[in-house]
């Protein structure tokens, strides 16, 4: 079997070499090979299976290579790592591992490279390709990894309950995967995840959102956030945002589903080009709020008001519970569902300027990803009135383009700052400043004067008088 680009064949000659002088049998395993067999060329991690010591191949295969690589050693492991051209190449011993119910840390013995396959999660991560010179580039596939890649299905090695309760952070793995590479979780593999769905609880919220965060990340994240509902993994990860699931009616009145209209939501801003994680997280949340905000009125329907509020404050709690980052990151995603609703109520209204400068101002250089959310947002199947919002946006974006050419609202510095006043008036730092740089602000983004120095200073004379100030 040809093992793919220039690089990588002598990445596979030189450790042939030295697996055969040393007397280890060696493979590459897992990922590379499914990438490799899928047609997938962008694989920079090379697992190095070797019967033996992967540290002791490590550092055989170093001395064939040109600049001598730096080896990282994990001896605790019994694992090393080398990077060469770029590429990151691992070694480890064959293992096989038993596991306590409590601890998904599993005891580790030596074992054969078909124990070592038994213990991959899935059948398509255990094919493995020989690197040894009597059968080199075989393929050795004892669990039917290949015929599983061609039918696009995602099955354990061993009995399912197994896998996935020695290991839970395999339920989530097995999820991601199947959005990913959209795969099929065999039927037997998911009913399996479904029953061990809270052995989850003894993974580290820091792994399972490694995984989510992969998920949110995929060309089609609805595909893992819709199976992550029906394991019950995410009643358990996000109840938040399994609470909007379902559809009330009353007096002839009813409201769309939210949790589906999240995840088309999702995978419409995941279309977009260079959307974030964080995007693609507010894209996520932006509707929180509308369990504890929903209400029915008699003659209008259901209401959700204030949703984006009381969502933005949700965050926080969110964010902590899943060790989200706390910092710029969490007050972006909430920044952004607390005003996910504003250019919506602009288009509705006629807006003046002045509403549209306090948009810029208060959302500053988020606008265009807000603007991405607003249209993502719209998840009607009415094709006119989809084309309509669309049509509502797009003139709207044109309208903050061209006031924002003309005003610099979105980065705005006050023209006049608190040292001015002070040297103006002579006074030292009061009440007073805070007061005359509001009205100042309020004045520009009102319109009613120019954002320049000079008209900024005239309007500051006249509120300082007000104020019973006199420049000095």
């Amino acid at each position: 079997m040809n093992l793919s680009s220039a690089v990588h064949q002598e990445i596979f000659r030189i450790i042939s070499i030295s697996a055969q002088k040393i007397k280890q049998n060696s493979y590459v395993i897992g990922g590379y090979v499914r990438d490799f067999l899928l047609g997938i060329m962008n694989s920079k991690d090379l697992d190095i299976l070797t019967i033996g010591e992967g540290i002791k191949l490590a550092q055989e295969v170093s001395k064939y290579m040109i600049p001598f690589p730096k080896i990282i050693i994990f001896k605790r492991f019994g694992t090393a790592m080398l990077k060469y051209n770029n590429q990151k190449i691992e070694f480890v011993g064959s293992r096989k591992e038993s596991y306590h119910f409590y601890s998904r840390k599993p005891i580790i013995e030596l074992g054969s490279l078909q124990d070592d396959q038994k213990r991959r999660d899935f059948t398509i991560n255990a094919l493995a390709i020989s690197l040894n010179h009597n059968n080199y580039g075989e393929l050795i596939d004892p669990f039917g990894g290949f015929m599983d890649l061609k039918k696009k299905i995602l099955r354990t090695p061993l009995d399912a309950n197994i896998t996935y309760s020695d290991d839970p952070l395999r339920m989530m793995r097995a999820i991601r995967f199947a959005t990913q590479l959209q795969f099929e979780i065999e039927k037997d593999s998911f009913q399996s995840i479904q029953k061990n769905k809270d052995r989850i609880n003894i993974v580290s919220i820091e792994r399972i959102m490694e995984e989510f965060n992969k998920i949110l990340l995929s060309e089609k994240p609805s595909i893992g956030l819709f199976l992550l509902y029906e394991s019950g993994l995410l009643s358990i990860i996000l109840p938040e945002l399994v609470s909007l699931k379902g559809i009330e009616k009353k007096n002839g009145y009813k409201h769309k589903d939210n949790f589906y209209h999240t995840l088309q939501v999702v995978d419409n801003i995941s279309k977009e080009k260079n959307s974030s994680l964080w995007l693609r997280w507010v894209a996520l949340l932006h509707d929180i709020g509308k369990t504890s905000t929903k209400k029915f009125f008699p003659k209008i329907g259901w209401s959700f008001h204030d949703h984006e509020f009381v969502g933005s404050k949700m965050v926080i709690n969110i964010f902590q519970r899943l060790k989200l980052p706390k910092g710029s990151y969490m007050k972006y995603v909430q920044k952004m569902i607390l005003y996910s609703y504003r250019p919506i109520a602009l288009i509705g209204n006629h807006p003046r300027d002045s509403a549209i400068r306090r948009l810029l101002f208060d959302i500053g250089n988020d606008l265009e990803d807000l603007m991405k959310l607003c249209i993502a947002d719209i998840t009607t199947n009415n094709i006119e009135k989809k084309n309509q919002y669309k049509k509502n946006i797009f003139t709207l974006i044109e309208r903050i383009r061209k006031l924002e050419a003309k005003d610099k609202i979105k980065n705005w510095k006050s023209p006049i700052s608190g040292n001015d006043i002070m040297k103006t008036f002579h006074i030292d730092p009061c009440r007073k400043i805070g007061i005359i740089k509001d009205f100042v602000k309020d004045s520009i983004l009102e319109g009613k004067i120019s954002n320049n120095f000079h008209s900024a200073y005239l309007l500051m004379l006249k509120k300082g008088e007000e104020l019973g100030l006199k420049k000095k």
